[in-house]
């Protein structure tokens, strides 16, 4: 004998099987007991006569404890922000200009002392040829020395031009 569904009840039908086939998982996440069986093997998909019969002991489920973590300040109404802002950002022009002059200052001096610090290396360091030290009379501590003040001088070099970037950014 042949069945015959509609469409709507097909669907119906697939639907309540699906609710069937859930059922169990749904159950099975929110129960509040779990069973400890021998061998420490922890369950909950199993019901208590099975329970009883394998020697498991129930235990009920809590919840895990949650901890509130730091609140986030509230953003300011636009209205607020703007007034609150303009009166404590605002820098009068005058002493913006006597911080920018400051700075340019300490890095063009600063620039002068890594100048400087750099020809001495250099004259040290002549060509890859330095003199030799009395402490140096192992030639392997010679070349570690020269080494260093090759590696030396790159560094100089690097922080002179990053210097001279930083004083191209401020104002003149």
């Amino acid at each position: 004998m042949k069945l015959l569904l509609s469409k709507a009840h097909a669907g119906l039908l697939s639907m309540v099987a699906l609710l069937a086939m859930l059922a169990p998982v749904a159950h099975g996440q929110t129960a509040s007991v779990y069973y400890i069986c021998p061998g420490n093997v922890f369950t909950n998909t199993i019901t208590a006569k099975d329970a009883e019969q394998r020697g498991c002991k129930a235990r009920e489920a809590q919840q895990p404890t949650t901890i509130a973590g730091p609140r986030s300040k509230a953003p300011a109404s636009p209205a607020n922000a703007g007034s609150a802002k303009s009166s404590e950002a605002k820098i009068d022009q005058a002493e913006q200009k006597a911080r920018d002059t400051d700075a340019r200052r300490i890095l063009e001096q600063e620039l002068k002392k890594e100048e400087e610090a750099l020809e001495a290396l250099k004259s040290e360091y002549r060509n890859g040829e330095p003199e030799r030290r009395g402490d140096e009379r192992n030639y392997q501590k010679y070349l570690d020395r020269v080494a260093e003040l090759k590696a030396a001088i790159s560094r100089k070099e690097a922080d002179l031009a990053a210097i001279r970037r930083e004083l191209n950014k401020q104002p003149s």
